[in-house]
């Protein structure tokens, strides 16, 4: 039986082949419709991702067999749904990550052209300000792009290409009522223009810490 959800204090291992079930059955990545550019789209829902219940070498495995061959050597874009992510719970860490995108094949890194970034935390924002370059190479942290809203996606995505699960559609309506965030509503934004100015970041910062940054 799949665990749907966990508390902070419960490990559960699972088998190699559990894990990739797993991943099969959230549809956490999943190719679906195209951009206005014409780019395949690989949909990534950041909230649903088991990321303490997969491994890194099960992950890229996965993405090796069940993702990347779909792709067939054509230019693609990523649109990474970050709603509701607790960094803690669905993510597998910045160097994780980071050791899998080097991993992967260079025809893959070539041929993605573009990462939108939907709903981004301001913490977010600020641990990848900081440290993106120095975790990702230069040329995948050019292509990431901050999507604020989903009206300001559908500018650059086809919008009847793409599922989004309801909690986005809800998050999205939510912000029409804060006030607060109106001053962050800027669309479609890249922070390496301005990573010069990015505040400094304290070298007592544990790992844990840098994971746990949502």
């Amino acid at each position: 039986m799949i665990p749907t959800m966990l508390s902070s204090s419960t490990t559960i291992i699972l088998s190699q082949q559990e894990q990739e079930h797993l991943l099969e059955k959230l549809e956490v990545f999943k190719i679906q419709g195209r951009d206005k550019r014409g780019r395949q789209v690989v949909r990534v829902i950041g909230k649903i991702f088991p990321g303490r219940l997969v491994s890194k070498q099960v992950l890229k495995k996965y993405l090796e067999e069940k993702i990347f061959p779909q792709l067939k050597e054509e230019p693609f874009a990523v649109v990474y749904v970050h709603t509701g992510a607790q960094t803690c719970e669905n993510f597998p860490g910045m160097y994780a990550l980071r050791s899998i995108y080097d991993a992967f094949p260079m025809n893959v890194k070539d041929h993605l052209e573009a990462v939108y970034f939907l709903h981004p935390t301001l913490q977010t924002r600020l641990f990848l300000a900081t440290l993106g370059r120095l975790l990702f190479n230069g040329g995948l942290y050019r292509k990431l792009r901050y999507v604020t809203r989903l009206e300001f996606l559908w500018e650059h995505v086809r919008r009847k290409e793409i599922e989004m699960p309801e909690f986005v559609n809800d998050h999205d309506a939510e912000l029409e009522y804060r006030p607060m965030m109106t001053t962050m509503d800027y669309g479609l934004e890249s922070d390496h223009r301005r990573i010069l100015c990015a505040p400094a970041v304290d070298p007592s910062v544990s790992m844990y810490s840098m994971r746990c940054i949502a």
